[in-house]
C-alpha cells in the first residue's frame, strides 16, 4: 500500500538525485526532521546513477574548494555512519600537462591550494610515470598530484545519504511527480503532486535537467540545458591496477578511472551535443541515450595513444547519458530572487557527486539562517540574467561550456557561443574602429582596441597576451590626456516616491539624504556587516534617486532593494538599465573636452567632484556625473539610448585636439587596480565588512534611522579588526598577478590576492588582498614584515600599503 503524503512540511525537496538527498540529510543533521523529499520515479534515476564517480577537491576559489573538501571528508565517513556501502576510495589523482601553458596553470593551482590548506604536489615527468605506469609519457612535461582525491559509487552514496536522512525523520516518496509549485503572492506555499498537495514553508528545486521548465512555471529563472556526456568502459586492460589514481589529461579532454576491474575513459569534448531539444520523455528513468560513436571516436583515438594498453583491450560498454550544463559552467544555488522561500540547487555541470556533500551542507544552513554561511556568489542563482533562460541561447552556450571543464582556464578567456545578446547603441561604431569585444553577463563590451593593421582577436597566454601593450597605451592615455569608455552595461535603477529617501537610507551604509544633484558612494550591508552591494546613489530630486551598480549584480541588487522596501511604503523601484547608455570621459583633459561641447560651466567650482546634473550635449540633455573608477578627473555621461550615437559622434569629432583615446575594460581594470579601488565579488563580498575593506569613510554611523548592519560594524569597531585589505606591488616588473596568488609574510602564508592587474604607470603588477595584523599593539601592524607573492610556485618580493599606491591624496580627482 502506498504511503499517504503528509499535508504539510517545513521543507519539500523536489528531486531524488545525490544533491536532493544530500540537502535532506543535512537538514536532518541540523535538526530539521519535518522534511519531505519527492522523486518523480526512483532515487538517482535521472543523471546521478550514471555519474562517473570522480571526487576531486581543487576548485577555482577558497570557498568552492572548502565545499569539495567537506564532500570528500563526508563520503569517507558515510558508510560507517549509515551502514550503507558507498564505494568510496581515496586513490589520489594525477593531472598531466603536455605544454608549458598548461603546466603554468597547474603550478598556479598548486600555489593556490596552499591558501586552502589542500596538499597539491607539483611532480615531474618521471613521477607521473611512477604513479601511473600505464601512461605513454612521451609528450608529458609534468603534472600535479593530489593524494586525498578519490572516487565512489554515485548510487550507493545517494542511498547512504537517503538512509541517513530517513533515520533522522525525513520522509522520502518515490514515484511521486510534482505537478506544480504553489505560491501566494511573492512567496512559495507548497507543492501539488499526482498524489495530493503538501503545504510547505520552503521548497527546494533539485530536479536536475527538469529544473528549468519546472521553475519557469512560477517565474523562476534557472538557466541550464542537457548535453550528451560520454564514457567508455574498457575490459581486459593489461597492467590495470586497482591502486591506480584517477588520471586527468586535460589537453586531450579525457579522464581515466579504475572501475571494478575495468578502465573507464570519459570525455569533456570541446564541442558538445545538446540533448532534449524536443523535451525530456515523460517515462525517462535510468535511461541511456543513443549518442554518436563517431563523435567520441577522435577522443578514443587520443586515449589509446595516451594509454597504449587500450589498443588491445575490449570495449565492454559505450555509454551516453544526459547531464545538465549552465551558461558559465557553475551551478545554481540559493534562494530564487523571484520567489521568496523557493530555493534552487541545480545545474551541476557533471560534477554533482563531487559537489553534493558541500552543497547539501550550505543549502541546509542557507534555508535555516536565511543567508549563505560563506561567500557563494560565483554559484548564486541571483547572478543569472533573465535572457539566459532563453532556449536558443542555452542550446548554443552549453555546447561550449561542457568542454570548458577541461579546457585551459586562460586569463580573460571569452565565450565563443551565445554572443551578441546584449549590445550598447555604440557597438557597431566601436567595432568599426577596432574594438575587441568581450562578453560579460550577456553584454558585448569593448575590452581593448586594436590599432590599424592588428586583428581585434585574443591570443591567450598566462603571460603578456597580444593586447597587453595596446591596453597599456589606453591606460597611459587616460592618465595623460583623456579616454572614452562605453559603460552602458551599468545596472541602473530608479527609486522614486515620498518614502524613497527613508527606505533607501535604511539600506545604505552611507547617508543618501543629501542635496539634489549629489552623488553618494555607498555599500549595502547584511545584518552581519558583510557587503551585499557596492554602488552609487544619485539624488535627482527630493523623491527621485538613481542607483548605479555593476552589470554583474543587476539581478541581485535589484531584488535586494526590492525585498527591503517595507509593505505600505510609498515608493516604486524600476530597472532602467536599458533606457540609458553611459559614456565615460576620464583623464586630465576631460574637462576641456566636455567644456568645448556644452554651454554649461564645467569648472571645478561650478561642478565639483561628487555632483551630478543635466547638461546640453549635441541635441541631447545628458546627465553628467562627476565621479571616477580610474582615479582621474572625469564624468560619467548618462544618455537616453536613442541619443547615444549623436552624443558619441559629437565627442569623437571634438576629441582629437584633446588627445581623446578609446579605452576598454582591460584598461579600466588596470587603472582601478593601480588606484586600489575595490571590486565587488573579488575584493569585497558578503563576508567582508567596509571596515576590513578600508571603506569606513563611506559609513555614517550617526545618521538618523541607522542602517542595516550598523550593530555588527559597531561590534567590530569595539573588538578591533582582525584583518585588513592591503594593496601590493611586486618589486619585479615581469610576473603577472590575476587572483588567488598566495601572500607570504615573513615566511608564512598570510592571505591571498583577491584581484590583480599590471600597473602601467607604477611599472609592475599590483594586487589587493586581506591580511591579519602582525602585532595588535602596533598601529602599523598591517604592513609590517617582509611580503612576497607566490606565482606558479615562485615567490616574488612585494611592497604593501594601506593607502593607494597611485595618487594617495586624490589630487588628480579633485582638481
Amino acid at each position: 500500500m502506498a504511503r499517504q503524503l503528509p499535508a504539510k512540511a517545513s521543507v519539500v525537496i523536489i528531486g531524488g538525485g545525490v544533491v536532493g538527498c544530500s540537502i535532506a540529510y543535512h537538514l536532518a543533521k541540523i535538526g530539521w526532521s519535518d522534511v519531505v523529499l519527492l522523486e518523480r520515479k526512483q532515487l538517482t534515476c535521472g543523471t546521478t546513477w550514471h555519474a562517473a564517480g570522480l571526487i576531486g577537491q581543487l576548485r577555482g576559489s577558497v570557498n568552492m574548494t572548502r565545499l569539495a573538501r567537506y564532500t570528500c571528508d563526508l563520503y569517507a565517513e558515510l558508510e560507517a555512519e549509515t551502514g550503507q556501502a558507498t564505494g568510496y576510495r581515496q586513490s589520489g589523482s594525477v593531472t598531466i600537462a603536455t605544454n608549458e601553458e598548461r603546466f603554468e596553470e597547474l603550478k598556479r593551482n598548486a600555489s593556490m591550494a596552499q591558501v586552502f590548506g589542500l596538499r597539491v604536489d607539483v611532480i615531474g615527468k618521471s613521477e607521473v610515470k611512477e604513479r601511473y605506469p600505464l601512461i605513454n609519457d612521451s609528450d608529458v612535461l609534468g603534472g600535479i598530484h593530489i593524494p586525498s582525491d578519490g572516487y565512489g559509487n554515485a548510487v550507493d552514496i545517494t542511498q547512504a545519504l537517503a538512509k541517513g536522512a530517513r533515520t533522522r525523520g525525513v520522509q522520502i516518496f518515490q514515484d511521486t511527480k510534482v505537478t506544480a509549485i504553489r505560491r501566494d503572492g511573492e512567496k512559495v506555499t507548497g507543492v501539488s503532486t499526482d498524489g495530493g498537495d503538501i503545504d510547505a514553508k520552503h521548497v527546494v528545486i533539485c530536479g536536475g535537467m527538469w529544473s528549468r521548465d519546472l521553475a519557469a512555471t512560477v517565474g523562476v529563472n534557472i538557466p541550464l540545458y542537457a548535453c550528451e556526456h560520454y564514457y567508455v568502459l574498457f575490459e581486459s586492460v593489461e597492467g590495470l591496477d586497482p591502486k591506480l589514481p584517477v588520471l586527468r589529461d586535460y589537453d586531450a579532454c579525457t579522464y581515466y578511472k579504475y572501475d571494478a576491474g575495468k578502465l573507464m575513459v570519459g570525455a569533456f569534448e570541446p564541442s558538445a551535443r545538446p540533448w532534449g531539444m524536443k523535451g525530456i520523455p515523460e517515462d525517462f528513468c535510468f535511461d541511456e541515450i543513443a549518442g554518436s560513436f563517431e563523435h567520441m571516436e577522435p577522443v578514443l583515438e587520443q586515449a589509446m595513444q595516451r594509454i597504449p594498453a587500450l589498443e588491445n583491450a575490449g570495449i565492454q560498454k559505450f555509454f551516453c547519458g544526459p547531464e545538465s550544463f549552465t551558461p558559465d559552467v557553475r551551478y545554481h544555488l540559493g534562494e530564487a530572487p523571484e520567489l521568496k522561500n523557493c530555493f534552487v540547487a541545480a545545474g551541476m555541470n557533471s560534477i554533482g557527486l563531487q559537489s553534493a556533500g558541500g552543497i547539501g551542507k550550505v543549502m541546509a544552513e542557507w534555508i535555516r539562517d536565511g543567508h549563505p554561511s560563506a561567500d557563494l556568489w560565483e554559484v548564486d542563482v541571483r547572478r543569472n540574467m533573465p535572457f539566459q533562460g532563453n532556449r536558443k541561447y542555452l542550446r548554443e552556450r552549453v555546447s561550449e561550456t561542457l568542454g570548458l571543464l577541461y579546457a585551459t582556464h586562460w586569463p580573460f578567456r571569452q565565450y565563443e557561443t551565445g554572443r551578441g545578446a546584449r549590445k550598447s547603441a555604440l557597438h557597431d561604431r566601436l567595432a568599426a574602429i577596432g574594438a575587441c569585444h568581450g562578453e560579460a553577463f550577456g553584454w558585448e563590451r569593448p575590452n581593448w582596441y586594436a590599432p590599424e593593421g592588428v586583428k581585434p582577436e585574443y591570443e591567450y597566454s598566462y603571460g603578456r597576451q597580444n593586447w597587453f601593450e595596446h591596453s597599456a597605451a589606453e591606460h597611459r592615455a587616460v592618465r595623460e590626456t583623456v579616454g572614452l569608455f562605453d559603460q552602458s552595461s551599468f545596472a541602473k535603477f530608479r527609486l522614486e516616491g515620498p518614502d524613497a529617501c527613508r527606505v533607501l537610507n535604511r539600506v545604505c551604509a552611507n547617508d543618501i539624504d543629501v542635496a539634489d544633484g549629489r552623488i553618494v558612494y555607498t555599500q549595502w550591508l547584511n545584518d552581519r556587516g558583510g557587503i551585499e552591494a557596492d554602488l552609487t546613489v544619485t539624488r535627482w530630486s527630493r523623491d527621485t534617486f538613481l542607483i548605479v551598480g555593476a552589470a554583474e549584480t543587476e539581478v541581485r541588487d535589484f531584488y535586494w532593494l526590492k525585498q527591503h522596501i517595507p509593505g505600505g511604503a510609498h515608493c516604486v523601484l524600476t530597472n532602467v538599465s536599458s533606457g540609458m547608455g553611459v559614456i565615460s570621459l576620464m583623464g586630465p583633459n576631460a574637462r576641456e573636452l566636455l567644456q568645448s561641447l556644452t554651454p554649461e560651466d564645467m569648472s571645478h567650482l561650478a561642478f565639483p567632484f561628487g555632483r551630478s546634473r543635466e547638461i546640453e550635449l549635441g541635441y541631447a540633455l545628458v546627465r553628467a556625473s562627476r565621479i571616477t573608477y580610474v582615479g582621474e578627473l572625469g564624468w560619467e555621461l548618462y544618455v537616453p539610448t536613442e541619443f547615444m550615437l549623436g552624443v558619441y559622434d559629437e565627442i569623437v569629432a571634438a576629441g582629437n585636439q584633446y588627445g581623446l583615446v578609446h579605452a576598454g575594460y582591460h584598461a579600466l581594470n588596470s587603472l582601478r587596480m593601480e588606484k586600489g579601488y575595490r571590486h565587488w565579488g573579488h575584493d569585497i563580498t558578503d563576508e567582508d565588512s567596509p571596515l576590513e575593506a578600508g571603506l569606513g569613510f563611506a559609513v555614517k554611523f550617526e545618521k538618523e534611522g541607522g542602517f542595516i548592519g550598523r550593530d555588527a560594524l559597531l561590534g567590530q569597531k569595539e573588538q578591533g579588526l582582525t584583518r585588513r585589505m592591503l594593496q601590493f606591488q611586486l618589486d619585479d616588473p615581469q610576473p603577472l598577478l590575476y587572483h588567488n596568488e598566495p601572500i607570504w609574510r615573513d615566511g608564512a602564508i598570510a592571505g591571498y590576492i583577491s584581484s590583480g592587474a599590471y600597473g602601467h604607470i607604477l611599472g609592475a603588477s599590483v594586487g589587493l588582498g586581506y591580511v591579519c595584523r602582525s602585532d595588535k599593539n602596533d598601529s602599523d601592524g598591517w604592513v609590517n614584515g617582509e611580503f612576497e607573492i607566490e606565482v606558479a610556485g615562485q615567490r616574488f618580493p612585494a611592497q604593501a600599503s594601506l593607502a593607494p599606491l597611485f595618487d594617495p591624496e586624490n589630487r588628480r580627482i579633485r582638481n
